[in-house]
């Protein structure tokens, strides 16, 4: 399979503050590849280094042929495309205007949540907060992106909504998508991925597929998966 995004070495942060150290980590089409840790490992950050948002310290990042020092918009113009657990639709308008807005229709987006057909009309700030990121989710879907980064979304949302939003990542990956899914919600994000990294301190402390990694699910979450203030 094709590498979609491959950093390489990479080093990651905030100006001088240096987060993310020496990461190899690649997204290749057709996987969901989650990446796991506590509060604080540095996921948010080597997600937002990936998509464009913040530019490399260090090491080298490949994004859909595009170097690391590329724009968000222009990954996103080449087929990425980026959803958060801040919500990235537009609360003031309506769900309609939102479609429009991204580029998209009604039936594409229905079409992958079923559930959001009634509040088409409806004002997005009106929607319940799993509503609303399946309209966040369904937007980027509907597009059909080479690679999806998505960050957190099962954060605060009842299981039920969280097994809807995984199982469209899931079935966009069976049609070619790559998927990277950032999570903290171990045994979910495991059930649908193909590969796992799992980050402590801004490093990869293990990493390997979702197969061999299920049989220790239980000693990753005591050595790698509590909270961290790193």
């Amino acid at each position: 399979m094709t590498a979609l995004i491959e950093a390489k070495g990479l080093v990651a942060g905030y100006g001088k503050v240096t987060i993310v150290r020496d990461v190899d980590l690649e997204i290749r089409e057709g996987e969901v590849v989650a990446l796991l840790g506590p509060n604080g490992a540095g996921k948010t950050t080597m997600l937002m280094t990936l998509a464009g948002d913040l530019k490399p310290l260090g090491g080298t990042v490949s994004c859909l042929g595009l170097d690391g020092n590329t724009s968000l918009h222009r990954r996103a113009r080449a087929g990425l495309a980026l959803v958060t657990d801040s919500k990235t639709v537009l609360t003031g308008m309506t769900v309609a205007e939102n479609m429009r807005v991204f580029g998209t229709t009604p039936d594409a987006v229905v079409a992958l949540f079923p559930e959001l057909e009634p509040h088409v009309r409806r004002k997005v700030a009106l929607l319940s907060g799993g509503q609303q990121q399946m309209l966040a989710l369904g937007l980027a879907l509907s597009r059909e992106p080479a690679v999806v980064l998505a960050d957190e979304l099962s954060m605060g949302l009842a299981p039920m909504i969280v097994d809807r939003l995984f199982s469209a990542l899931r079935v966009a990956a069976d049609r070619g998508t790559g998927v990277l899914l950032v999570e903290q919600h171990v045994h979910k994000a495991m059930a649908i991925a193909d590969r796992i990294y799992v980050m402590d301190r801004g490093r990869i402390g293990i990493s390997g597929t979702a197969d061999e990694l299920r049989q220790q699910v239980d000693a990753i979450q005591s050595s790698y998966l509590a909270d961290s203030s790193a």
